[in-house]
């Protein structure tokens, strides 16, 4: 590489790789690192047909481009490798010399702004249910504890018959008001309280928890990065929101073969807006991946809206209040679904202490 353009080609956004006339990688960025989760040492002894498949779109608009010593461009090509889901890409090859003998190979994934913007509109959701939930909480405790006590005056002169419906009033008040704790739950507007996390000793937790009761059925794996540095974050609200994935994800799989994998990783090419012209950076990423039924495609859009659910007996709130605790932490929450296979991504900020600040 030469050294004048070092620093453009590792802030380059998307993966790019320069391969040799024998198509074997010579260079990778950063962003191509993180994309194949090898490092550019790594990746010298590799070439585009070992990593991408020999009969790829990828291989193949190589082979093209070599052969007609010009540029090619594929555009929404599904890229795919290890056991990653493939992702959306538009695909460019072209000489970077006269000659033709290297290559540059620029990998765009398209569907990052589209996750990116869904994820910031569920946080405006999750922020709408807040200021909503303290108004709806006070409104309907009063008259419900009327109802209630009503119910259970009737039921002192009542006969065995009409008792049966005042306990069925009394359970249905009841249902109510655990409903309304959950809704008023989102109405604690206090800001986070931030310090340094070990999602590693956070996720740990939540698996213990979860195979010891609702996810005993379930074949959990790992595959964490053992340099992931500590997350800005409350541990308490992370455990929260990763039970509560899980939980989600235990009760997606039918049968005796579930399975759930959660990954961590450092990406850090992901930032966001936050106003003016502040930008958050948030290279912490989790993923928690069953191999359930899937989120139907009408509502895998909305999964993050309040009162979304698929369940015959679900409130809609649990997703919804895992958006406001993540963004809460200045972080992003994004779904990817698919028949066998769903993926909850987490990303969240670095801890910095006071000293870095």
């Amino acid at each position: 590489m030469i050294p004048d353009y070092e620093q453009i080609w590792a802030t380059l956004p998307f993966p790019a790789f320069v391969l040799n006339t024998d198509n074997q990688m010579r260079h990778a960025n950063s962003a191509a690192e993180q994309l194949v989760k090898l490092s550019a040492k790594h990746l010298q002894t590799r070439s585009v047909s070992s990593l991408f498949g020999e009969n790829s779109v990828i291989a193949d608009t190589v082979a093209q481009a070599r052969a007609k010593s010009g540029s090619l461009m594929q555009y929404n090509v599904d890229v795919g490798l290890n056991d990653m889901d493939p992702i959306t890409c538009n695909v460019h090859v072209g000489p970077l010399d006269a000659d033709a003998d290297s290559l540059l190979l620029l990998i765009q994934p398209t569907g990052v702004a589209q996750k990116m913007s869904r994820s910031i509109t569920h946080m405006a959701a999750a922020r709408s249910v807040v200021a909503m939930s303290a108004m709806l909480a006070h409104e309907l405790r009063n008259p419900l504890a009327g109802i209630s006590g009503a119910a259970q005056l009737l039921a002192m002169n009542a006969n065995e018959e009409d008792r049966e419906l005042t306990e069925l009033i009394e359970a249905e008040t009841r249902r109510i008001g655990n409903l309304i704790d959950r809704v008023e739950h989102f109405g604690d507007d206090r800001p986070t309280t931030l310090a340094a996390v070990n999602i590693h000793d956070v996720l740990d937790r939540a698996v213990r928890a979860a195979s010891a009761g609702f996810a005993s059925h379930i074949a959990f794996s790992v595959a964490y990065d053992p340099s992931l540095p500590d997350a800005a974050g409350d541990a308490d609200q992370l455990l929260q929101v990763f039970q509560n994935i899980i939980k989600n994800a235990a009760e997606a799989i039918d049968g005796t073969h579930g399975k759930i994998k959660l990954r961590t990783s450092y990406n850090s090419g992901v930032k966001f807006a936050v106003g003016g012209n502040r930008t958050q950076n948030v290279p912490l990423q989790i993923e928690i991946t069953d191999n359930g039924k899937g989120i139907p495609d009408a509502l895998i859009a909305e999964v993050f809206d309040p009162f979304v659910t698929s369940k015959s007996n679900g409130s809609g709130l649990g997703l919804p209040l895992v958006s406001k605790i993540i963004s809460g932490h200045g972080g992003l929450v994004e779904c990817d679904s698919a028949p066998g296979r769903t993926t909850f991504t987490i990303r969240l900020p670095l801890w910095r202490s006071q000293m870095e600040r």
